[in-house]
């Protein structure tokens, strides 16, 4: 009863408000009940609640609320745009916000809380700008990096540095090359020849990741690509020039280019806006960007995100190609850069070979998640099995020796049943096609080289 006392001494040093007068009126009371009756000793733990109740209900209601919202914030949730699977209040592809789980009302954001992040386009409707692409990828591979292998903070091992800096960074958990140097770097594919690596029929892809921005870090940023040919008369080493210019200041973004006539003459130049608060940009901000062109002897075409931007009919050959990067330091960050040689005709391929092997067909890294440029192959294929209705194969997925077997095989297996279903979906007949995992059990290059590695991840479609 001494710590029901003290505590009651306590209260009447804090003030003589009405409140507290009325606490300690009512406290008094119950201890006096409490003697009556005998029972002292509960009503004493009973007062001693009272009190921790006064002064830490609020404290232990925040801790409360705080605790769940760290568990929700952990917990695994799909994005009901993109499909991705994401923890925290926003998805990492697309921006959208997290929803409210069943029950739970969705509470309105505190003033201080982030902003909700503008959505970027959903997957369904970049899967359908793939579906329309009229991109081709190469079938033989000449260069191939997503920079798995390289070490944080250190410059990529198959690149060559030409001015500025460049080093292996990492973005969601992907590894890439990050410009850091106010931005600014030119970086070029360390080949046995650098000035003469590009057949006259090729193409290049790579990613991009586009991030929005506030203050001068953000503002006037780009991605140029160049392709030059030294044998050939031409201003500055370039035959073909341009970039994806972003704009943070007004959310503007362009692709924009020249390029030299094969015999002289005027320059071609054009630009594409891409604003991305348009409905039709390709663009997607705080994500991914997959860029891609093709050289076909004297056409050149340019994609971003399965959209054609560039169509320049007839343009010098160009014999390589470099990077360079000016501005913003998250815009400035590139992966999964990959160069082939031009693409053979499915029907070709399979009458030579009695199969047909792609590597057109790819997925999120240790899933089995086509990616959305995947669609170009497989509507392609689809196309060929509908033209000839006799047409049966086994869909092979292969992997490299990364990994145990362990790993390599079911996932092997899931990728390959992932492409299956992406042709059923398309209107094939499931009993026209079987799928196998075969892991990494049947290389076809060697796995101790980077070009080798990349040559075995692959997908085969084998005609039964």
């Amino acid at each position: 009863m001494k710590r029901f006392l003290m505590s009651i001494a306590v209260l009447a040093m804090l003030g003589g408000s009405a409140s507290a007068q009325g606490l300690l009126q009512r406290l008094g009371d119950r201890a006096k009940d409490a003697m009556e009756s005998n029972v002292g000793n509960k009503v004493e733990q009973g007062v001693n609640d009272a009190i921790d109740g006064v002064f830490n209900k609020k404290i232990k209601k925040n801790k409360k609320q705080k605790d769940q919202e760290e568990e929700k914030n952990d917990a695994t949730w799909t994005c009901p745009e993109c499909g991705a699977e994401n923890t925290g209040k926003f998805c990492e592809e697309c921006g959208t916000k997290r929803p409210a789980a069943e029950g739970e009302e969705e509470a309105a954001p505190a003033k201080a809380e982030k902003p909700e992040k503008k959505a970027a386009a959903p997957k369904k409707q970049a899967e359908s700008a793939y579906a329309k692409s009229d991109f081709v990828p190469g079938d033989e591979i000449i260069f191939d990096d997503d920079f798995s292998g390289e070490k944080l903070g250190e410059f990529p091992s198959q690149w060559d540095l030409m001015g500025g800096y460049a080093e292996v960074g990492s973005i969601n958990g992907r590894k890439v090359i990050a410009f850091t140097d106010d931005g600014y770097a030119e970086i070029q594919p360390l080949m046995k020849d650098q000035q003469h690596f590009l057949p006259d029929v090729f193409t290049l892809e790579f990613d991009v990741y586009l991030e929005t921005g506030e203050g001068d870090g953000f503002n006037d940023s780009s991605l140029e690509f160049a392709f030059g040919n030294p044998d050939l008369p031409n201003w500055n080493g370039r035959v073909i020039y341009g970039a994806l210019w972003f704009r943070a200041t007004d959310g503007g973004a362009s692709m924009h280019w020249t390029a030299q006539k094969p015999n002289g003459g005027d320059d071609i130049f054009g630009e594409k806006d891409m604003y991305l608060d348009s409905p039709n940009t390709p663009l997607k901000d705080n994500a991914w960007n997959h860029i891609a062109f093709s050289f076909n002897k004297r056409a050149f075409k340019g994609y971003v995100n399965g959209m054609r931007v560039i169509n320049i009919p007839n343009a010098k050959v160009p014999s390589h190609f470099w990077f360079v990067h000016q501005g913003a330091y998250k815009f400035g960050c590139i992966s999964n850069v990959r160069i082939a040689k031009g693409a053979v005709p499915l029907y070709d391929r399979l009458a030579s070979d009695g199969k047909i092997v792609t590597y057109a067909i790819t997925f999120e890294t240790g899933k089995a998640d086509l990616k959305p440029e995947s669609m170009v192959e497989i509507n392609r294929i689809a196309k060929l099995m509908k033209d000839d209705s006799s047409l049966k194969f086994e869909v092979q997925g292969h992997c490299d020796s990364t990994g145990s077997d362990k790993v390599n095989d079911p996932l092997s297996q899931k990728r390959a049943e992932a492409i299956v279903a992406a042709l059923v979906e398309q209107g094939i007949a499931k009993e026209r096609l079987t799928a196998v995992g075969k892991g990494s059990h049947v290389p076809i290059a060697d796995n101790n080289t980077d070009e080798g590695r990349a040559k075995n991840r692959r997908v085969e479609f084998v005609k039964k």
